[in-house]
């Protein structure tokens, strides 16, 4: 074989030896995003034009939340709005309506309280979903009856329901570490604290929400 075919052979090797790095470190991060965010990267993926722009979206969350000063509850502070949550739920008896607009209150409160910012319900739900991924449905869910609720609009099922999902990130803020590792596939997995799975509300929603 001549020079120029050896050099032609070497540069098509190092094209494919180059394009299998990419691709595999491609998937890797895919692999990752997917492992951290849960439910929020094919969210992501859905809202935005291409999987490429969703994934960027995701890792500027990361960079975000990495300069946030996210930090762990101490064990006085986490009793202290346990208590607090508990005389919510009793309320909601009389008066679940006013009852649903402490719970959102007191959600917001534990974020400031973990050093999330809370100026923009948008940019808190992009600030969670880079550790609570998988309790963040609970969430929007919570705050889209909350809102209705502001308007006479929800019914007193849909502000039980609403409780339920506050509590869901409610006890995942209160016992989340401040930092995940990245893969963390599922923080309720490690917190001893942790909120009933999503399978368990309906069963629980009677008894979490205050009904007798």
């Amino acid at each position: 074989m001549t020079t120029v075919v050896w050099v032609a052979v070497v540069v098509v090797a190092v094209v494919v030896i180059a394009a299998v790095g990419y691709f595999v470190v491609q998937q890797q991060r895919r692999h990752r995003l997917r492992d951290r965010f849960g439910p929020e990267y094919e969210r992501t993926v859905q809202e935005r034009e291409n999987r490429r722009e969703a994934e960027q979206e995701l890792i500027a969350r990361e960079q975000r939340f990495s300069s946030l000063d996210i930090r762990a509850l101490d064990a006085g502070t986490r009793e202290i709005y346990s208590k607090k949550w508990m005389e919510v739920q009793e309320r909601f008896v009389d008066a679940p309506g006013f009852a649903v607009t402490e719970a959102d209150h007191l959600v917001t409160s534990v974020m400031a309280e973990r050093g999330y910012p809370t100026d923009n319900f948008e940019q808190r739900l992009s600030d969670l979903s880079v550790a609570h991924g998988r309790t963040l449905d609970h969430y929007r869910e919570a705050h889209e009856i909350s809102s209705r609720a502001a308007r006479k609009e929800a019914s007193t099922e849909e502000l039980r329901q609403a409780m339920v999902h506050y509590r869901a990130l409610f006890e995942e803020l209160l016992a989340a570490p401040a930092s995940p590792a990245v893969g963390d596939r599922d923080t309720r997995r490690t917190a001893p604290d942790a909120p009933a799975s999503a399978s368990d509300d309906d069963q629980s929603a009677r008894r979490d929400a205050g009904e007798r």
